[in-house]
């Protein structure tokens, strides 16, 4: 990278100037901002003191001895403290001839040997996916890909909450009130049907809550002795004690979820390489928590029950076991923890999950850095924020919920509306168009959760997500459309280059040089995405390179360029583009179509 030899020279142009070393790490290089003629700058306000001159002169002398050390350089200029370095049109020419067909451009062709362990989704088999799983599902997909591109061995996991009070309350409605329904008598998806019985539980649960407290009981007495909760965690003791009736009610009611998921997972365009289940998990984590009473860690109360005490350390006792022997959740993540380290050895374990499960992985880790394990520093909570509609918060109980495949569906419908009122598939035959439009509006709905930071909470409007004029997937997914077309149109015109070889003493023009510049910086691009597992760094970038070249191809000619020269560099511009922008859009987990 240029960056690297301009610090080599740098170094050696101020040992020429002030007969000293001075310590690179002082000196700060960035892009020249582009409101400034320029290309890197460098901040000249730490060499004073060596240099003993005002920031004007000192920038001077360095810029000049630059200029002879580097001979890519064809010029600078001096704003107070900074010193602003132009490269030739040569060295910008040489990268673009040099990368714009390189296949593994922006992609390492170095394999780590840290091993990523990657969980996302996790579902609850009680209720099917929503707008808050999509933005779970989209982020860990799109993470898995970024750090993929950077070299690293990604085992992309799914932790399935199978087991648990909440699937028992499922179970429960279904016995009192489900009759023989099944997905195919009631016409519903198997994990839609299964969340009606969790609605219809909470429902009845409240009316009983409410009963109770006009008997006189507190709303926290009246949740612990309604009749509906104690019979759920019945269920859940002869669960885990292996009732048969139990065990196969739950089978075929979890069969029916999986079912459910894997049917909106395809549609999503999401996947796993390995599922692990709750139900596998728990009992590796009570052997933990028994290890944990063992080595003094934990502590059993007279009823039981086992707990941490974490007091010292800022925080609370956190419940590990209740006094009736069941598992938590916090008894099976230690389990899954311990399995997959047992099956992957990670250097790093990565949880996808919510904000509101902060404390929950704070108590997670601490806990197995307390029980001795290895493995207790690897593990990383991507804590994203939530996401919320204009009309307020999701209640999953009370059913008030974006669900995701109505919210997809709302989605390809939207994205034909809005393509049919713009007159652009008039061409496609019914199925093909039915093809873009979903995958206009997953674009849409994709790019529209990814370009915000994974850590603030957001607010997700459909209507707003798709314009094909803002910054949007369709916008960009157009801009891939359009330079394809043109690709074409070359092709079939011969007019394509037939060399990677630029003609000597080419020139760019302003436009052309702020494309390429954002293509150069792809590969840090990704880098930075990896470095801060966020996939909002790729998201921005790709609208800002669309959006440049948008503004290039309405004001300069490319295929109606006379001159064969200009054409040719125009036509690599654009090819090196649409490489870029479907790279990026493909570690976004979005397709590119080929015509809109």
């Amino acid at each position: 990278m240029f960056e690297k030899r301009l610090l080599e020279a740098a170094q050696k142009a101020i040992r020429e100037l002030y007969s000293q070393d001075f310590d690179l790490s002082k000196l700060t290089i960035e892009r020249t901002k582009k409101e400034i003629e320029g290309d890197y700058t460098i901040v000249i306000f730490p060499l004073l003191k060596i240099s003993r001159k005002s920031p004007e002169q000192t920038a001077k002398e360095l810029g000049e001895v630059l200029l002879k050390e580097l001979p890519v350089l064809c010029g600078f200029n001096v704003i107070k403290g900074f010193l602003n370095l132009i490269l030739s049109d040569e060295y910008w020419l040489s990268f673009l001839a040099g990368n714009y067909q390189r296949q593994e451009y922006g992609i390492s062709q170095v394999m780590r040997e840290e091993k990523v362990v990657l969980e996302y989704s996790s579902p609850n088999t009680n209720k099917p996916l929503h707008l808050g799983h999509i933005r779970n599902n989209l982020l860990g997909y799109s993470l898995a890909n970024i750090l993929s591109a950077n070299g690293y061995p990604v085992v992309k996991v799914n932790l399935v909450n199978d087991r648990g009070i909440h699937i028992c309350k499922s179970m429960l409605a279904y016995m009192k009130w489900g009759g023989d329904e099944t997905p195919k008598s009631s016409g519903l998806k198997g994990d839609k049907l299964i969340g009606k019985y969790y609605v219809l539980f909470e429902t009845h649960y409240k009316n009983e809550i409410r009963d109770l407290m006009d008997k006189g009981l507190t709303e926290d007495e009246a949740g612990q002795q309604a009749p509906l909760i104690m019979e759920a965690r019945e269920i859940l003791r002869k669960w885990e004690a292996h009732d048969h009736e139990t065990i196969y009610l739950w089978k075929q009611m979890n069969g029916w979820a999986y079912q459910g998921f894997n049917e909106t997972y395809k549609t999503l365009g999401v996947d796993f390489d390995r599922i692990y289940y709750e139900s596998e998990t728990y009992l590796l984590g009570k052997e933990l928590v028994l290890e944990g009473l063992e080595k003094g860690v934990l502590n059993s109360r007279e009823d039981g029950s086992v707990w941490i005490d974490l007091s010292a350390e800022g925080l609370d006792e956190k419940l590990l076991q209740r006094s009736d022997g069941t598992s938590v959740y916090m008894t099976q993540d230690l389990g899954t923890a311990q399995l997959r380290y047992d099956d992957y050895h990670p250097s790093q374990m990565i949880y996808v999950v919510g904000n509101e499960q902060n404390y929950h992985f704070d108590v997670l880790k601490r806990v197995l850095l307390k029980l001795g394990k290895p493995y207790a520093p690897r593990i990383f909570h991507l804590s994203y924020g939530m996401v919320e509609l204009p009309e307020g918060k999701m209640k999953s109980r009370e059913g008030k919920v974006v669900d995701a495949d109505d919210l997809m569906e709302e989605m390809f419908s939207t994205a034909g509306e809005m393509t049919m009122e713009l007159g652009k598939v008039s061409e496609f035959p019914g199925k093909e168009a039915r093809k873009l439009f979903e995958t206009i509006g997953l674009g849409a709905l994709k790019y529209f959760i990814l370009k915000v930071d994974p850590k603030k909470n957001m607010l997700f409007d459909p209507k707003e997500s798709i314009d094909f004029n803002g910054n949007t997937g369709p916008f960009i997914q157009y801009t891939y459309a359009r330079i394809n077309s043109l690709v074409s149109k070359a092709i079939a015109q011969q007019l394509m280059p037939h060399q990677d070889v630029l003609p000597a003493g080419s020139r760019l023009m302003l436009q052309e040089k702020e494309i390429i510049k954002l293509l150069m910086a792809y590969p840090q691009i990704t880098k930075q995405a990896a470095d801060e597992l966020n996939p909002a760094v790729v998201a921005n970038y790709v609208y800002d390179l669309a959006k440049s070249y948008n503004h290039f191809y309405q004001e300069i000619p490319v295929l109606k360029e006379e001159n064969a020269d200009l054409r040719q560099l125009r036509l690599m511009l654009s090819v090196f583009t649409a490489s870029v922008i479907g790279k990026s859009l493909k570690l976004l987990g979005i397709d590119s179509p080929e015509r809109m």
